[in-house]
């Protein structure tokens, strides 16, 4: 049984072949002594594809109150050229239909744009629970490595106490 497969046993009482993927990866980073990844962000963008960052970035534009407020500002533009300036030869004059169809094929693209980077977001939520996990199952083994590595050195030092209380009991009994 190698090394690492002592340590799995140990920490989980069950043979290697019953972990799980992530059991297996977060012992092995454990047994090296190395640091678990945390950096969701650049995991995520180096397997993003072009549409979905594309998708993100509508998504952050079209979420933000500059947007909102650019976008009031142009309707209420359109709606002082269309009513005060132009009034007589208006391109799109009052009801606005020209004006709420712009609305509606903006609202139809927007829509699943920002249900995508909604996706994306609860994918990255997911990862960043899995690395969570991780993190807090190798400190939980650090943690137990850690009491196994006390506990060995308390009862070598009950030991080597026993030993010098009955070897100091047998010089008394010598003695007397």
């Amino acid at each position: 049984m190698s090394n690492l497969s002592n340590f799995m046993h140990h920490h989980f009482d069950k043979p290697a072949d019953e972990l799980g993927d992530i059991e297996k990866r977060v012992l092995a980073k454990a047994h090296e002594r190395k640091v678990i990844s945390t950096d969701v962000n650049a995991a995520l963008s180096a397997e993003a594809s072009f549409g979905e960052r594309v998708a993100d970035g509508i998504a952050r534009v079209g979420g933000s109150w500059s947007f909102i407020l650019a976008f009031l500002a142009f309707l209420v533009v359109w709606t002082l050229i269309n009513t005060i300036i132009l009034a007589t030869g208006a391109f799109d004059p009052y009801p606005f239909v020209f004006l709420n169809l712009i609305l509606s094929m903006l609202a139809a693209i927007q829509a699943p744009i920002i249900m995508m980077s909604q996706n994306r977001q609860a994918e990255r939520d997911r990862f960043e629970a899995a690395k969570d996990y991780e993190v807090n199952l190798k400190a939980e083994l650090e943690v137990l490595s850690l009491h196994q590595k006390i506990d060995m050195r308390v009862l070598t030092e009950l030991t080597a106490l026993r030993e010098d209380v009955a070897r100091l009991s047998a010089e008394l009994s010598a003695r007397g």
